[in-house]
């Protein structure tokens, strides 16, 4: 298999992209580079004093802008969920802004024009509205609309409405008003009704109607059955899902596939006949013990209750985002045949009429990438998809025999959410590099003619000192080539003056870094640091040999890689002080901190966060089940104790000399809060100087998704740790 390669932007004499290498020594950020709409943008408001916290060290100003501080993370817009309308002339999208409190996101539907002129307008006033989806004929957009909250308004009614807009304007309409569950997607036919996936407790018969009363002598308790039984805060409900079918023109609702609760129906695409749905089940029953594959089913639409779906009989292996070719029967799906196998786009022939099924054909042979969003073009001759590559996360397009990969756009950032107009003529989608925020652009289908259509966050950016980070290429102790990437702190200058740097270490191990707006370091580099970090072997994006190569070796490739990068940014940057250095990771990167500060006492200080400090409690404590570790581990504790006990930095905490800060969540179910006190617990015992913070209802997504209360106070606490210990 030969790796895809494409031309990328020529390096500087110093090995950077040119625009790295402008910015990192001052001159006119990116931000000015990016051609701006010619339009007046809504902006958010300016936020308000923050309440008391510990103090950290000021941001730097740097002519007549300032660096990033971590409040101003409550004025970012958040872009979301583009949609190109049918006819290619208007865009759909998401607003979200921090509500007043500051322990929320209030989201509202705009809609912007492609060929300008005038400015993006806001289309709902709800405050939690999303998912905007246009009809297929363009007259219609239909949405979500959870803005009711009954405990602000005893009047308000419960649950998620889907309303239905007027292109041309008007009242919405609401044409389902669910009092139990979720609408988890959403989809249109042809004839303009609608496939829903529900997220709903299988033994609800209606979901229109209010649940019963719970009966308040019950006992507080919950049944544990299940391998599979805790997912994002807390642990699992009876809530399964199943796709069910709305007229919008009646309000007639029903089911489509039975509400079993050994399984979940998702990921529904219609046919373009708009006859039949395909959707991704685990028809095995063995879902919620953990198990991996999953097939695709075909249902007709039109079917009688209660008629079972065919299942395609693809090889063992896990089928998913299901897409209808403009053929009408032919089907692309991602295809990946173990946890931890290579993933590729597959294509197999489905011809419904004659209940026959095609060999599947692999589409992406002669690339080495990891295929994301994907989707056809009308013409069905080519498709176009995203995938990880060193760094960024471009838009390709590959024809439909499988030959000519190219990147359209986004070598040099990360696009994502793409959409197409139905005659194949224009492309919309989000891009956003590490100093611009995601906002709606949108492309002639060939990649030609990129433009922003929004510039939300102008008015914040124009006030800030951004940093681009720069990149250079070197090799590890065993050969391999490693990427790297430097941010320089707000106001560098060459000369006597030196600086101190952050290792920050990313989570994972799979998963990139680079050049994705990624605010946590501006911040640092605003506070005086100097941030280095590396997607070390595991992470994706460097093709699945790379990403392969930490397994079952934690603690091993992945911490050497990390520390050699720090020797190589030193080696190459002699402004930073190799006596002023620190540390901070989190998820895996929090494991790598504390495995890390084991191995050597150089950091100042360390901050964790979410981290593992011990396998063998967390084999048995998180949402992983045991088939999961199993596979990670190479069996089970009793079957390899020593890899879980040797690769957990507990094993070792008495070399810890670090001071460190340990971060920690109590709804967290990925690495649960017992991994931070164990951590906690060691460094105490040993008379390592150490702190913890516990967040209270926050996840594992705390640094991405937590109330942002939460989250600019966590960055807040990381800068203060560093400043304490940052002492002569």
């Amino acid at each position: 298999m030969r790796p895809l390669r494409f031309p990328r932007p020529g390096p500087s004499r110093l090995g950077l992209r040119l625009p790295a290498l402008v910015l990192a020594f001052g001159l006119p950020s990116l931000v000015g580079a990016i051609p701006t709409p010619v339009l007046a943008q809504d902006t958010a408001a300016s936020a308000a004093a923050p309440a008391a916290v510990p103090a950290v060290a000021p941001a730097v100003v740097s002519g007549d802008r300032r660096g990033m501080v971590a409040e101003d993370y409550h004025r970012l817009a958040f872009l979301s969920d583009p949609h190109i309308s049918p006819d290619g002339t208007e865009v759909a999208f998401v607003v979200r802004r921090v509500s007043e409190d500051r322990r929320g996101r209030d989201g509202a539907i705009w809609i912007t024009s492609v060929e300008g002129g005038s400015s993006p307008r806001p289309l709902t006033s709800g405050n939690r509205d999303a998912m905007p989806r246009w009809a297929p004929n363009g007259t219609r957009l239909a949405y979500l609309d959870r803005s009711r909250d009954p405990a602000a308004d005893e009047d308000a009614d419960p649950g998620v409405r889907l309303r239905i807009l007027p292109r041309e304007g008007g009242e919405a309409s609401t044409v389902l008003h669910l009092q139990q569950g979720d609408i988890a997607d959403f989809t249109w036919t042809r004839d303009g009704r609608i496939v829903l996936t529900l997220d709903l407790d299988p033994a609800v018969e209606d979901p229109r109607q209010a649940a019963p009363p719970r009966d308040p002598s019950a006992p507080d308790l919950t049944v544990v059955t299940d391998a599979v039984y805790q997912a994002g805060t807390g642990l699992i409900g009876p809530e399964r899902q199943h796709l069910w079918i709305l007229d919008p023109t009646v309000g007639a609702l029903s089911r489509l596939t039975p509400g079993d609760p050994r399984w979940n129906d998702r990921q529904a695409a219609v046919s373009p006949d708009g006859r039949t749905v395909v959707f991704q089940r685990d028809g095995s029953g063995e879902e919620y013990d953990g198990a991996f594959p999953r097939d695709l089913w075909l249902l007709a639409l039109d079917a009688p209750a209660g008629t079972e779906p065919i299942r395609l009989g693809l090889p063992t292996g896990r089928a998913g985002g299901p897409a209808w070719a403009p053929d009408n029967r032919t089907l692309l799906y991602r295809f990946q045949p173990g946890r931890y196998a290579r993933a590729h786009l597959q294509l197999v022939d489905r011809r419904v009429a004659e209940d026959s099924v095609g060999s599947p054909r692999t589409l992406t042979l002669d690339t080495d990438l990891d295929p994301a969003q994907f989707f056809w073009h009308p013409s069905g001759r080519h498709l176009f998809f995203t995938a990880d590559h060193r760094g960024t996360h471009p838009l390709y397009r590959v024809n439909a025999n499988g030959s000519d990969v190219r990147p359209l756009f986004g070598e040099d950032g990360v696009v994502s959410d793409p959409t197409l107009s139905a005659d194949g003529s224009r492309l919309a989608f989000l891009y956003e590099n590490e100093v611009n925020p995601p906002e709606v652009w949108v492309a002639e289908e060939d990649g030609r003619n990129p433009r922003p259509l929004t510039a939300f966050n102008r008015e914040l950016l124009d006030a800030l000192d951004l940093v681009r980070a720069e990149e250079f290429d070197f090799l590890n102790g065993e050969g391999d080539l490693l990427q790297g990437f430097l941010v320089r702190p707000v106001g560098w200058t060459a000369g006597e003056t030196t600086y101190p740097m952050v290792l920050n270490i990313k989570g994972g191990p799979g998963g990139m870094w680079g050049r994705r707006w990624f605010p946590e370091f501006q911040i640092m580099a605003a506070a005086g640091y100097a941030v280095a970090f590396v997607n070390y072997r595991g992470s994706s994006g460097y093709g699945h040999a790379f990403q392969s190569a930490v397994r079952q070796d934690y603690g091993g490739a992945d911490a050497r890689d990390n520390l050699r990068l720090v020797d190589e940014t030193l080696s190459r940057n002699p402004w930073i002080d190799r006596e002023r250095l620190f540390i901070t990771g989190g998820s895996h990167g929090g494991f790598l901190t504390n495995w890390i500060t084991t191995e050597t006492p150089r950091f100042r200080a360390a901050v964790t966060q979410r981290s593992v400090s011990n396998w063998i409690s967390e084999a048995g404590t998180q949402a992983y089940p045991p088939r999961a570790m199993r596979e990670e581990f190479g069996g089970t504790i009793w079957e390899n104790y020593p890899l879980y006990w040797e690769r957990s930095p507990l094993s070792r905490a008495n070399r810890v000399q670090t001071p460190t800060l340990v971060i920690h969540s109590d709804r967290d179910v990925i690495t649960p809060l017992g991994q931070g006190q164990e951590w906690y617990f060691a460094l105490k015992a040993l008379g390592v100087p150490t702190e913890m913070v516990i967040f209270h209802g926050e996840g594992h997504e705390l640094s991405r998704s937590g109330k942002p209360v939460n989250l600019v106070e966590r960055l807040r606490r990381i800068l203060d740790w560093f400043e304490r210990w940052d002492t002569p």
